[in-house]
């Protein structure tokens, strides 16, 4: 099923978030006994850790989800470890599981019931906040140091902003809110300036990937540049039911000796074999959403920075303001709002990178001085992105305006659409390392002056 953004909005804006191989014990945690866990090799190929923020309206997926992993099990070669976290009395709240709330540690197991999750209990860590980027560096720390492996995946699920950093009601610039690991209970999110300390902490990865909305930005992916191998996201919002975890861990599974460039095309490829299914495209098309998902090389991110800043400088050179409306009005813009906020998608200020360059081009008076180089630099962009950068891109349907989602190519950035009021966030990109490389708030703020 598919969880309405809006209902996250609505949410937030409301102020419902007040809304090792033995137990880990660690100041201010509380430990619980666990049963024996099972004998492990010195070294495995990958380890899987997933930090699961349900602490939020999307508990009752992170219990299904952790059960789906179930279905496959950790191995001699795999270990799927998983730190989970649920609450009370939210919107969406489940009874499921003996109703439990807090944040606890599990060595997934193999089981096949869907309603209850069998994996051995590592630790129950009371109710630390997993808003903060330190409780996700300790979980890939204490992980990778419990359960060492050659490669090493990390994946944080629930919701996410993209780059920005939303306000709540009443919130001081101090107090600001941050963009991924939403935690209810404590009103704290992970920054995405803050994300890049989570590997400087614990260690880089060879995977990392964001199991959250718009999160395959260009702003997001370059704070992670060293930090991981490969990063997989969506620039759109992920439906729940999310990614499809049985078909890519059994591939992984059964192929442990896979890299990260193949273990992110077995994402991507599985997470669109999933949504093609009959029933999943029904839902796509009742709903009005399509699905996206990319991999990418995280090395390629300072090559690709420094042409995206040559193209926009060229860009705003031969100042082709029509051309560059016209792009800004047709360009694939992802779900920031609704139906009702944003009915035809012209507020949005998320858009498809590749897309946008081509359209500015398609529609470029070739007569203007300084015209054939922004073109040259566009295509020079276009060509880096399709053939360096992108591992692999998945896409499937139409948005709720009919636009195809094939004109997506697996990196999100900040175009800003129509003037309008989606969410309340701070003005925090000069902050942003992309920024810093690129300069790309000039352009944005040179598209705003541009109008309709």
């Amino acid at each position: 099923m598919i969880l309405s953004f809006l209902s996250f909005l609505l949410l937030t804006s409301a102020g419902a978030a007040p809304a090792i191989d033995s137990l880990s014990s660690q100041a201010g945690y509380a430990a619980t006994t666990a049963s024996p866990e099972p004998a492990r090799p010195a070294l495995r190929e990958w380890t899987v850790m997933v930090y699961m923020n349900g602490k939020s309206n999307i508990e009752p997926y992170a219990l299904e989800d952790l059960n789906r992993f179930e279905t496959v099990g950790s191995s001699d070669k795999v270990a799927i470890i998983a730190e989970i976290g649920r609450s009370k009395g939210l919107d969406n709240d489940t009874a499921a599981d003996g109703d439990w709330d807090g944040v606890r540690r599990y060595f997934v197991t193999k089981d096949q019931d869907k309603d209850h999750i069998a994996s051995t209990l590592i630790s129950d860590l009371g109710s630390p906040d997993m808003g903060d980027w330190k409780q996700a560096a300790s979980f890939l720390k204490w992980a990778r140091s419990a359960y060492p492996a050659k490669k090493y995946l990390f994946v944080i699920w629930d919701h996410g902003w993209g780059w920005i950093d939303p306000k709540k009601p009443g919130e001081k610039p101090a107090d600001a809110a941050k963009s991924i690991s939403h935690d209810f209970v404590t009103g704290n999110y992970i920054k995405t300036t803050e994300m890049g300390k989570i590997f400087r902490e614990a260690g880089r990865v060879d995977m990392y990937v964001s199991m959250a909305c718009f999160m395959q930005m260009a702003e997001v992916a370059y704070e992670l540049k060293d930090s991981a191998e490969i990063i997989v996201g969506s620039e759109e919002i992920i439906q729940l039911p999310s990614l499809n975890w049985e078909d890519f861990l059994s591939l992984l599974t059964k192929n442990p000796g896979t890299k990260a460039e193949a273990a992110g095309i077995y994402m991507t490829d599985t997470f669109r074999e999933m949504y093609g299914r009959p029933e999943y495209l029904d839902m796509l098309e009742k709903t009005k959403y399509g699905v996206q998902l990319s991999a990418l090389r995280a090395a390629k991110l300072p090559q690709f920075a420094g042409k995206a800043k040559a193209w926009h400088s060229l860009a705003m050179a031969a100042d082709d303001k029509k051309a560059l409306i016209r792009a800004k009005a047709e360009v694939l813009r992802f779900e920031v709002g609704d139906e009702t906020t944003d009915p035809d998608k012209s507020i949005s200020f998320y858009g498809d990178l590749y897309n946008f360059t081509e359209l500015a081009g398609r529609y470029a008076d070739p007569a203007r001085p300084g015209a054939a180089a922004a073109e040259a630099a566009g295509k020079d962009l276009r060509d880096f992105i399709t053939k360096e950068l992108i591992v692999k891109n998945v896409w499937l349907g139409k948005d709720r305006t009919g636009k195809e989602y094939s004109s997506t190519r697996g990196l999100g950035i900040q175009i800003p659409g129509k003037p309008g009021n989606l969410i309340e966030y701070y003005p925090a990109y000069s902050e942003l390392a992309f920024e810093k490389a690129t300069g790309w708030d000039t352009f944005v703020k040179y598209l705003e002056s541009l109008g309709k």
